[in-house]
This record gives structure tokens, sequence and C-alpha cells, in this order.
């Protein structure tokens, strides 16, 4: 057993990687005043305040820094569907992306919700949502990533929800705090490391 030491300006996570290889049987939808708004060929602005919205806590930055070229090839490809999660008064609260560019497969890709949803059982209604669309005729698995930044039940959740993981691996990345990619004051439970010289 050893320690791996992470440099002071990175951020170490494990990533947990889930799937479900049987549709789930049906059961009644849970119920939700939230609606899925489905945007074909998002424009990359709208995507990315989104995405920040909901990702910011958990340090999502992957879209934030990525080429418009490769983010549209992405997020525009007829394979990828993403989705706002709307609140009655109109407002993006959430978002679901499926990616079904793998044959026979479905990546959930990002699945979150802003934080002051937490714990209402929207995520249950969110995940039914996800998996109803991800279930196509020709997908035999379904799969989806977590991580240790993320909300704290998400890996007991995505259990809950018929996932198996199946492998982990630990990802370190430069601190998108320190580079200026989100407000230093983001995820406050992930801890920033002094740099010392």
């Amino acid at each position: 057993m050893a320690l791996i030491p992470v440099d002071p300006g990175d951020v170490a996570t494990i990533v947990t990687t889930l799937e479900m290889r049987e549709r789930p049987r049906p059961r009644p939808m849970p119920a939700s005043p939230l609606s899925l708004v489905a945007w074909k060929a998002p424009d990359l602005t709208k995507y990315r305040t989104l995405f920040r919205r909901v990702g910011t806590p958990w340090l999502w930055f992957s879209r934030l820094v990525m080429a418009d070229a490769a983010l549209a090839a992405i997020i525009h490809d007829p394979a990828v569907a993403v989705f706002a999660v709307v609140d009655r008064a109109g407002i993006e609260v959430g978002m679901l992306e499926l990616d079904h560019r793998q044959p026979g497969a479905c990546e959930i890709g990002y699945f979150g919700l802003i934080p002051e949803l937490a714990g209402q059982g929207h995520g249950r209604w969110l995940m039914a949502q996800a998996l109803m669309r991800a279930w196509t005729a020709q997908v035999e698995r379904v799969w989806v990533h977590t991580c240790t930044l993320d909300h704290p039940s998400a890996l007991n959740f995505y259990r809950a929800q018929g996932f198996t993981a199946v492998s982990r691996a630990v990802e370190t990345f430069p601190d998108p705090r320190n580079l200026g990619i989100l407000p230093a004051d983001s995820g406050p439970q992930i801890p920033r490391l002094a740099n010392r010289r």
C-alpha cells in the first residue's frame, strides 16, 4: 500500500464507472414539477452557461475549456442528445446529456441538477427520464461515471437506480480554481492546497 503524492496545484479524484446491462423493469415515473427540454444543436454559450450553473460546485470544467469546434463536434452530433431541466418558471436548473455514438451503448455523459434541488427526489425523476431515453432498441449497455468530487450520495444513487460499478481509476488535473476557470470559492468541500515553494 502506498500513497501517491499529488502536486499542490492539482486535484485528485477516484472515478468510478458504472453500467447497466439490462433494461430496467417498467415502474411509475417519479413525480416532479420539473420538465425536460431537448436542445437540438445547442448554442455553445448557452450550453456552457448551464454546464457552469450545474457543475461549478463539483468542479466540472472540461466543457468550459474545450475549443468551440471540439465542443460543437460533440453536442451537435446527431447521436448526442442534450436536455435542459426546466422548472415551472422556465429557469434551467439541470442538464442531461446522452451519448449514443458508440454502437450498442449509451453513456450518460452529464447528469445533474443545481445543488438547491438536492434531496427532493428530482434526481430519481431525472434518472427515470434518462433511462427511458437511453434504452433504445439497439442499446445493450448504459453506463455512467462519477467521482469523489461529485455529490457525496452520487455513487450510492447510481447503485440504487440499478447500475453496477465495474471499474475505478484515479484522475488528477490542474485545479480549475487556481487557473481562473472557476471561481475561487467553487467546491468549498474540495480542499485547495497551499502551493509551497
